[in-house]
């Protein structure tokens, strides 16, 4: 279920939470949408949708155990910067956390393809247009 709200008559607010996992090394894990859905093919920050009363914290920290078999505490969820794109049928907001602490080693558990990338190198990786910014905002650490 994505947590919808009306924003405007002919588009919905769409709220998903994502991570920057960010690695020793100072890269970034980074997740292939699968071909069937919704920008296909793309990268992304690894995240997803709202359960009704979660908060983006705890939202985010279940979405890495299901997606990645990776647990974070919510504790060690930086709030970095948001994402606010409009899409044709609606509008995208996302909170981006940074998290350097988590325990497990990411797995693919949706089959999707996973890549370590530094921020300087993520123009190579083709993104949704909403994540483009927080690039950005990635190479400035």
């Amino acid at each position: 279920m994505l947590t919808k709200m009306i924003y405007s008559a002919d588009k919905s607010l769409l709220i998903v939470v994502a991570a920057a996992l960010v690695d020793a090394q100072g890269r970034v894990l980074l997740a292939q949408r699968p071909a069937h859905k919704s920008l296909g093919g793309l990268w992304e920050f690894p995240g997803g949708k709202l359960e009704p009363g979660e908060s983006p914290a705890a939202a985010l920290a279940r979405e890495l155990e299901e997606e990645l078999a990776v647990k974070v505490d919510v504790e060690a969820l930086d709030p970095f910067a948001f994402a606010s794109h409009a899409y044709e049928g609606f509008h995208l907001l996302m909170p981006l956390f940074l998290t350097r602490c988590w325990n497990g080693e990411p797995q693919a558990l949706e089959g999707q393809a996973l890549a370590w990338v530094l921020p300087a190198d993520m123009h190579a990786y083709p993104m949704p247009a909403a994540d483009l910014p927080l690039v950005a905002k990635l190479k400035a650490l």
